[in-house]
């Protein structure tokens, strides 16, 4: 008799067969990156894949919010999130580090357990009630505001999806909040990683920011061109 694949199998699987716009290598677990190398990507993360994830976007990305499901007999460990990094040395020296969180209660209840954390408030009526953006309380919000143009703020809002992403350690990151782990929702996570990861450089370029070319060197494969 041919053993059923447990949902973490055929997750595993849904990964490891994900087609990338160009090359993408997966990892059962991911590794830690060379210490001469650049910030480790997603280190140490579950089904990582590695590349040009979708279309001119280069990261890499990993399983989060693991939950056990099943029967007692036929427990496994999945993800509820999907985890997308991109090395950004270039977006960090605009703004270190800041959040964007999809609210899912109220924006006072979110702050409550970010004391440490500034409140950023846009001109989009429509971006602040669906997301609360934090930065760290001794950081200016200027420079977020000024980064975020209505357009970009506006396109969010039409994600239909609990997403969050930011800056930290130099490393943009989106986190995708799954309906279903599906091949389908997989393109379509990293889909909107790299429409996000497009938008903040057009954001860059707008404000007369400079950023590098896309390439490997934003999935920590090869060193940034020279400036």
């Amino acid at each position: 008799m041919t053993a059923v694949p447990s949902e973490a199998e055929e997750w595993a699987a849904t990964v490891a067969g994900y087609k990338g716009a160009g090359e993408v290598t997966y990892e059962p677990v991911g590794g830690i990156y060379p210490a001469n190398g650049p910030v480790a990507l997603c280190v140490g993360g579950s089904n990582r894949l590695t590349g040009e994830l979708a279309p001119d976007f280069w990261g890499a990305c990993c399983d989060a919010d693991e939950t056990e499901v099943g029967k007692v007999f036929r427990k496994s460990v999945v993800p509820q999130a999907l985890l997308t990094k991109a090395h950004m040395p270039d977006l960090a020296k605009v703004i270190a580090a800041f959040n964007v969180e999809s609210i899912e209660g109220t924006p006072d209840e979110y702050i409550k357990h970010r004391t440490s954390r500034r409140k950023v408030e846009f001109e989009s009526l429509d971006f602040n009630k669906n997301f609360l953006a934090t930065v760290p309380e001794e950081y200016d919000p200027t420079a977020l505001r000024e980064l975020f143009s209505p357009a970009f703020l506006d396109w969010c809002t039409t994600i239909d999806r609990e997403i969050d992403f930011g800056i930290n350690d130099r490393q943009f990151w989106f986190l995708w909040h799954f309906k279903e782990r599906t091949a389908d929702e997989l393109k379509m996570a990293l889909a909107n990683a790299g429409e996000l990861f497009k938008r903040i450089r057009g954001e860059m370029a707008e404000e007369g920011i400079h950023h590098f070319k896309s390439g490997p060197w934003y999935a920590g494969l090869a060193p940034f061109p020279s400036e």
